[in-house]
């Protein structure tokens, strides 16, 4: 993995970025010429490689245009899984004490859909409401496309300029969540299989030359949902096992390939009770990855760097702070990105540093302000570079 030196911090960003509506379009209506839809997806690949390779990103990645969402991609990409209706009265797995905290707030918010930045105005048809249950062995079905995922960031990377590239999975712990078991005996053997599952999309993207960035937002977003419940050294195993399975699924890939992504969820909320990253900055460090990529933008978050002034970041290991949001339409200053990769830079080092996003900018934030704070970060770690340089 590329790691900032000279006296210069790189940057990239946690994945998602807007995807065109020519893109949306072939998938709304439900395009049958499938070479056609293979074009337009190869096409606007391409665009937004471009796009980041403009912008200054060091390292890029496809925007995650070949995925439905960034769990909801698995859908048709795991077997052992059929469709039913929810459960009466089910609640969605991100959401929990926050939203009875705050049941006004979520209330005005669904109805009129502010918890999800709409990139467009155009209505559209909700899926039937259905949930995923596991009903036989899990299987890994995807091979045809996450080919295609790594076929055309490959073709977008012929012509610009950057320094590395990386795929965005979900990881296990991520998969499982809205995901019911009725078929292994316990939660232990279900998370497992997910992660033997998952193992071959992790290394059929590491085998082709991508960094893989592994994205986990419900190992921290669930304490939202289960504080009321479980004790907080309860959830610490809760996390601990999914963490295990996960480094189960990435034995076979070197640490220096892989970066690890973790957040709260990322809607539009008050997030009153994330749990602290001090609770499980451990855990997070005993992924099997070279790099961690963590909310530090975020202004419920943002203090936490402060955490690295008693916990040692491990040798070798790098930190991808968010040092512009996906929680704001706010475009950060670029004084202010660069203040914020300091605080870093001070406390583990210019070296262990890369600025990124808190979390995917697509779907977040206007299209517009996406690429306008991509441009901040990369002038915000210039500024840090240099002040870092000249120290």
């Amino acid at each position: 993995m590329k790691r900032s030196s000279n006296g210069r911090i790189l940057t990239t960003h946690a994945g998602s970025l807007p995807r065109p509506a020519e893109l949306d379009d072939a998938v709304d209506h439900g395009t049958e010429n499938v070479a056609a839809y293979a074009n337009t997806l190869k096409r606007s690949v391409a665009d937004v490689v471009g796009k980041q390779a403009d912008v200054g990103i060091d390292v890029v990645n496809d925007g995650e245009f070949g995925k439905s969402s960034w769990t909801g991609y698995l859908t048709g990409r795991l077997g052992g899984f059929v469709a039913r209706p929810p459960r009466p009265g089910a609640a969605a797995p991100w959401l929990g004490t926050d939203r009875n905290t705050f049941a006004e707030f979520y209330e005005e918010a669904a109805r009129e859909g502010k918890l999800w930045y709409r990139p467009d105005g155009r209505l559209r048809t909700p899926p039937p409401p259905a949930q995923w249950v596991c009903t036989g062995p899990i299987t890994y079905t995807g091979q045809a496309a996450v080919k295609q995922d790594i076929d055309n960031l490959r073709a977008a990377l012929h012509g610009p300029h950057v320094e590395e590239a990386f795929l965005p999975v979900a990881a296990p712990a991520s998969t499982e969540a809205g995901r019911r078991n009725e078929y292994y005996p316990s939660d232990e053997a279900y998370v497992y299989a997910l992660a033997d599952a998952l193992k071959v999309e992790y290394e059929s993207i590491h085998k082709a030359g991508f960094l893989v960035q592994v994205d986990d937002a419900f190992i921290p977003a669930l304490w939202d949902r289960l504080q009321d419940s479980l004790g907080l050294e309860e959830y610490r195993a809760f996390c601990a096992m999914r963490i295990e399975a996960l480094n189960h699924a990435l034995r076979d890939i070197p640490e220096e390939r892989v970066r690890y992504h973790l957040c709260w969820g990322s809607w539009h909320g008050p997030h009153s009770t994330d749990i602290p990253l001090r609770d499980i900055v451990d855990l997070m460090l005993r992924v099997k990855a070279q790099a961690y990529s963590i909310e530090a933008g975020n202004v419920r978050h943002e203090h936490e760097y402060h955490i690295w002034e008693d916990v040692r970041l491990p040798t070798g290991k790098i930190l991808i702070p968010g040092v512009v949001s996906h929680a704001t339409n706010v475009l950060e200053h670029p004084e202010l990105v660069a203040e914020r990769l300091r605080r870093y830079a001070d406390r583990v080092g210019a070296e262990n540093v890369i600025g990124g996003t808190d979390c995917g900018l697509g779907g977040r934030v206007h299209p517009q302000l996406v690429w306008a704070k991509l441009r901040v970060l990369v002038e915000g770690a210039a500024l840090a570079s240099k002040a870092v340089a000249a120290t």
